[in-house]
């Protein structure tokens, strides 16, 4: 009981600070397209979706631009939330790029903080987030913040299911939690190499492998470089999907099966070197077992 009220009470705290950072966002400036102090912002942000934006698309951005621009300057009420499919994210991303213009650090403290939200907690979502990351900061910016924040909010929700959580993890998953610290322990020779395909591998429900690993005894260390090389390829992917939002129709044009295939295969070469280790291990423990033997049969002798 103690446990889920500690726990309950860090998700409240946590709840109320990202309430109240996402509505209470810093006023905008007036910007209106015909003053000079403004046209290069406004240009500029024209230029991008230009750039971005298909025929169609284009004169949907440019009738409604200024309206957009209008009404974050009047300072109206802009809801902002997690977004739940591509066009939320969309126009999330688009209110965020006209904040950014003038407010770079407080966009940024509030992406880092909704995304440390949602990994902490361990809720879905993440890729949205680093598509967010690839259309605010770009692609390798980007990139590294998302694979710092992965890290980081994969490491607070190990911290919370180790002082909260193993009793529950245990109770909810006991038949999958079972079959994970077997196979952890078949591979503790070459742990570091089994988690990082875990990471690897397209398919692993990563909040699971958080909560469980305090469970596994698996050390935070090798939690930690686990989680953070391991995710690098799924945070390119859509990071990098997330700098060309305007041209990406559905989910499936991130996740195809040719971009499936290559993260297994990445996943597959992660095993390799565990695979020797092991290899390598046993040769060495049956050479061992047999050199005393050799030893006593000539003591015989």
């Amino acid at each position: 009981m103690r446990s889920i009220t500690g726990l309950v009470a860090v998700l409240a705290a946590a709840t109320c600070y990202l309430y109240l950072l996402s509505t209470h966002l810093p006023p905008l400036s007036q910007v209106s397209p015909d003053h000079p102090d403004n046209a290069s912002a406004v240009n500029e942000h024209r230029a991008h979706i230009h750039q971005l934006a298909n025929e169609r698309l284009l004169v949907d951005q440019l009738a409604n631009e200024r309206l957009l621009i209008d009404q974050l300057a009047n300072e109206e009420d802009i809801s902002l939330k997690f977004p739940s499919d591509l066009d939320e994210l969309r126009e999330l991303a688009e209110t965020l790029k006209l904040y950014k213009k003038e407010h770079y650090n407080y966009v940024l403290l509030l992406f880092c903080s909704a995304y440390l939200y949602k990994q902490s907690f361990a809720i879905p979502g993440s890729s949205f987030l680093n598509m967010l990351a690839g259309a605010l900061f770009g692609t390798w910016t980007g990139l590294a913040l998302a694979c710092l924040l992965t890290t980081s909010g994969s490491t607070f929700c190990y911290l919370l299911s180790a002082a909260f959580g193993k009793n529950h993890v245990i109770r909810l998953f006991p038949d999958k939690v079972a079959m994970l610290q077997r196979k952890a322990e078949e591979n503790q020779s070459s742990l570091f190499f089994f988690l990082l395909f875990l990471r690897l591998f397209p398919m692993t429900p990563n909040w699971f492998l958080n909560v469980t690993s305090p469970i596994l005894n698996i050390p935070l260390t090798i939690f930690f470089f686990t989680v953070l090389i391991g995710l690098i390829p799924y945070n390119f992917i859509c990071v990098r999907t997330g700098s060309v939002l305007s041209k990406i129709s559905s989910m499936d044009d991130i996740f195809s099966w040719g971009t499936l295939a290559q993260l297994l295969a990445i996943a597959c070469v992660a095993l390799l070197p565990g695979a020797l280790i092991r290899r390598y291990g046993q040769t060495h423990l049956h050479g061992s077992e047999q050199t005393p033997a050799r030893g006593l049969g000539r003591k015989s002798q």
